[in-house]
């Protein structure tokens, strides 16, 4: 049943792909509703996961909201030692291999997504459901941000369809991992945690910048808010 499910978020990531390749005419609204997206999936989603699983205080933080600072730092800290290796040889401020990065990291995700459902229904089939249910419909977001992260970073358009296809298959194969394994659950949240800092760094520093850099319209911020809101939206459901 895991397995069966997760191909419901692999044609959604596809779809998302595919939204986000659809519409590169209006880019600044592409990426006001990408960097929507991320923080809704980062703020309603992914942190809220963390700490119910990975809560453990370490020295009077949490685990998971060290974590996520950690992943922010480290983002930080790649792109810019990444940015000033390409301008040391004449290149311009973004770079391949950031997108590149950036959507192995959501790769991840996906394969964590599908781990997920199949770790909820070890539980029962209930857990199961409503899991799936926030992984499907989410991974619309985690395909328009994957597509959306590697062509960002001048990466072609092949480069882009190769890992929104990666990103597409990793939650059937995650949902099939668990076949064979049980996750525990401060694993999974501190993961989470770590890599929704990484995800909220991209955002705020990338995506939604680029957004408004060169059309600071009413439009480009309501797609944000409606990325956002469209989260919200999906959590509220699967609760």
């Amino acid at each position: 049943m895991a397995v069966f499910v997760a191909l419901g978020a692999f044609l959604m990531t596809l779809f998302g792909g595919w939204m986000a390749h659809r519409v590169t005419d209006r880019r600044h609204l592409v990426f006001g509703l990408a960097g929507g997206l991320m923080l809704g999936v980062v703020g309603l989603e992914l942190l809220p996961e963390a700490l119910e699983s990975a809560g453990r205080p370490v020295f009077g933080v949490p685990q998971a909201l060290l974590l996520f600072v950690g992943g922010f730092l480290l983002a930080h800290l790649v792109e810019r030692l990444l940015a000033v290796r390409h301008a040391a040889h004449g290149g311009e401020h973004r770079v391949p291999q950031v997108g590149m990065t950036a959507a192995a990291a959501m790769v991840t995700h996906s394969l964590m997504d599908g781990i997920a459902i199949g770790a909820a229904f070890q539980v029962d089939g209930g857990m199961g459901a409503t899991v799936a249910l926030a992984v499907v419909t989410h991974d619309f977001a985690d395909g328009f941000n994957t597509y959306t992260l590697t062509s960002l970073y001048g990466n072609t358009r092949r480069r882009a369809l190769l890992m929104l296809v990666a990103a597409a298959l990793a939650p059937v194969v995650g949902a099939a991992s668990t076949l064979l394994f049980t996750l525990p659950a401060e694993l999974l949240g501190s993961y989470l945690g770590f890599f929704g800092g990484a995800l909220l760094y991209l955002a705020a520093a990338e995506i939604l910048p680029e957004a408004h850099h060169d059309h600071p319209a009413r439009s480009t911020l309501l797609c944000t808010v409606g990325g956002v809101a469209f989260v919200w939206l999906v959590v509220g459901l699967a609760e």
